[in-house]
């Protein structure tokens, strides 16, 4: 059923507006309340007039021409939403805009009307592309490019990709759209659509020829990318080779040229242009709470250290920095990190980084101190651009004072990770998870028990709202010790919980095993459990809302003799080009830690999880 009646939309220009204009109203009409919506919005999201009251143009004369160029924006939009027959007129000030002289344009614009009959809404009639793979025969090429659904001008252009990129998965390389050919049957409103395809013949990756400013030597450049020469052509292979020279690190541009025709054998040839990162870069951060304590950390970083697009990374850092002169009880003194890594890709294979590694550490926890040196080398493998993974062996040393005395431990160890990070921005995710599985087995020499350590951590995010302004995200994070003895492990393999890392509101490393003695030490098995709610409030200002609980274990597994305690708040984000910056208030809400005893304030970058 169609309705013969116009609905209007008038928004009036702020007084202080850079031009003149008063109001742009917009009549859409002959449209039924199903479909009224759909060409509404995209009337407005095409027209450049409505548009400039949010964003004004400097003049009227640079208005008159939007108007002028709305004609054929709208009648985009509208294809885009399945009307192919509509009319639009345009009047400034009451005259239509295409009949007034662009040399002579209005020097003040009070008035714009858009007034728009939309006509029928099309649907699919025939559909016919071919010919298509024997493989993908009868498969449907795009959600909604079917018979008798709306006819939207995207999902055609669409569908030709698709099918294209069906001969091109096939190995046909230069697989392209030879014809196409759109009837649209106003009578009926339907849109017939043939689209003609020439898939040329299947083709094999051929010579890659490199050239650009890099001081990375050829030979290295190739096995880093590992590029299929020989094999049957695949987008995928060759997304994959270019994403191997950019996950170097080493190079800002990777710009890939297929050659215009294969050669005679079959085989097509490329040109890859490289041009290198500045090879030195350093950077620095702060982070602050009044239960952790300042945290300043800097790091320096070398590309292509000896010219084979070697990495090396120097990471140092300082907590707790002013100790108990800055008042924080029950902190301990300050704590100092350096790290050094450095990586060779495409080594054992095109996926593969062979890295080194030290780092020097001393502790000052409230419940222990521990002096640690480590070093080794290990392997990380890319299974896929979500998907990575590291194994390592090497040696630990460490002296320890904590609840059991003073101790010293010498271990093997083979430290490994499995990592899946499917978020859409690990900064600040509104979709997706992340999965990160650390197993570090140990072997004791010199008397210091062998076993191992692991930790799970597991995060969700789940967006809802107008462009996701609303985020649900999730965390849980599991750890256990297996094999030696509480007493007989080193305590940073050992998990305390409490501070911004585990439960916001509770001291840093408040929960612990009490011993016998009275002192407190790290527990074998731990469960932490985070939620926020993130809430986008207005432009780049966003606030959250969280709640935080960890249990620690004597033993391997959490079980009802575990200890536990929660903390819960409120934040604000302040958004920023380098993520979003986070300002947190929580509190104790269970008996452990004096419930609602206080407030404490965490800054930093990014989101908590």
């Amino acid at each position: 059923m169609r309705f013969k009646w116009a609905g209007a939309i008038t928004i009036c220009a702020m007084a202080e507006a850079a031009f003149a204009v008063e109001t742009i109203t917009v009549n859409v009409i002959g449209i039924d309340d199903e479909n009224r919506g759909a060409v509404t919005s995209a009337i407005e999201r095409s027209s450049l007039a409505f548009r400039s009251l949010e964003d004004p143009f400097e003049s009227d004369a640079d208005l008159f021409g939007a108007a002028v160029t709305d004609y054929a924006r709208i009648l985009g939009g509208l294809y885009g939403e399945g009307f192919y027959g509509p009319s639009v007129s345009i009047l400034v000030d009451g005259r239509e805009a295409a009949d007034i002289d662009p040399f002579s344009p209005p020097t003040t614009i009070e008035t714009i009307t858009i007034n728009v009959t939309a006509g029928p809404r099309f649907g699919f009639g025939t559909l016919d592309v071919a010919p298509r793979p024997a493989a993908r025969q009868g498969t449907r090429l795009v959600d909604g490019f079917t018979s008798g659904r709306q006819a939207r001008s995207g999902l055609i252009a669409r569908a030709a990709n698709a099918a294209v990129g069906e001969w091109r998965d096939e190995g046909h390389a230069k697989a392209t759209v030879a014809d196409q050919r759109i009837t649209a049957d106003h009578r009926d409103a339907r849109l017939d659509v043939q689209i003609a395809l020439a898939p040329g013949p299947q083709l094999r990756f051929g010579t890659v020829a490199l050239g650009g400013d890099t001081g990375v030597s050829d030979r290295r450049v190739r096995q880093i990318m590992g590029f299929p020469e020989g094999e049957v052509y695949s987008p995928e292979a060759l997304r994959e080779a270019v994403n191997r020279l950019r996950r170097s690190g080493v190079f800002r541009t990777v710009s890939v040229r297929e050659a215009d025709q294969p050669n005679p054998d079959g085989t097509l040839d490329y040109a890859v242009t490289l041009i290198e990162e500045k090879p030195r870069r350093f950077g620095a951060d702060v982070e602050y709470s009044t239960v952790d304590g300042l945290s300043v950390g800097a790091f320096w970083l070398h590309r292509n250290l000896f010219g084979g697009a070697e990495r090396l990374r120097i990471d140092g850092r300082v907590q707790n920095l002013g100790g108990d002169e800055a008042g924080l009880v029950d902190r301990g003194g300050e704590d100092y990190e350096l790290n050094l890594r450095l990586t060779r890709p495409g080594t054992f294979g095109p996926d593969n980084d062979l890295f080194t590694f030290a780092s020097l550490e001393s502790i000052d926890d409230p419940d222990y101190k521990e002096d640690s040196f480590r070093f080794g080398v290990g392997v990380t493998r890319y299974f896929s651009p979500d998907l990575t993974g590291e194994l390592a062996i090497g040696l630990r040393f460490s002296d320890v004072t904590d609840a059991f005395g003073e101790r010293t431990f010498r271990h093997v160890v083979f430290p490994g990770r499995l990592e899946w990070d499917r978020r859409d921005d690990p900064g600040n995710a509104t979709e997706g998870f992340f999965i990160a599985a650390d197993a570090t087995p140990y072997i004791g020499i010199d008397g210091s028990q062998s076993g191992t350590v692991a930790e799970l951590d597991l995060r969700s995010y789940y967006g809802f709202g107008p462009n996701d302004t609303t985020v649900l995200a999730g965390r849980v994070h599991l750890g256990s010790v297996v094999g030696s003895d509480l007493d007989a492990t080193p305590p940073e393999f050992l998990f305390f919980s409490g501070g911004g890392g585990t439960v916001r509101g509770q001291k840093y490393q408040s929960l612990g095993i009490e011993q016998a003695n009275g002192e407190t030490s790290g527990g074998r098995s731990f469960l932490g459990l985070s939620g926020e709610v993130r809430q986008l409030i207005s432009g780049s200002i966003g606030a959250v809302l969280f709640a935080d609980a960890g249990y620690i274990g004597a033993d391997s597994y959490i079980d009802g003799d575990a200890r536990f305690h929660a903390g819960a708040g409120a934040g604000v984000r302040f958004g920023t080009p380098i993520g979003p910056i986070r300002v947190d208030l929580a509190t104790p809400v269970s008996e452990f830690g004096d419930r609602f005893s206080r407030v404490e304030l965490y800054i930093g970058v990014g989101q908590a999880f």
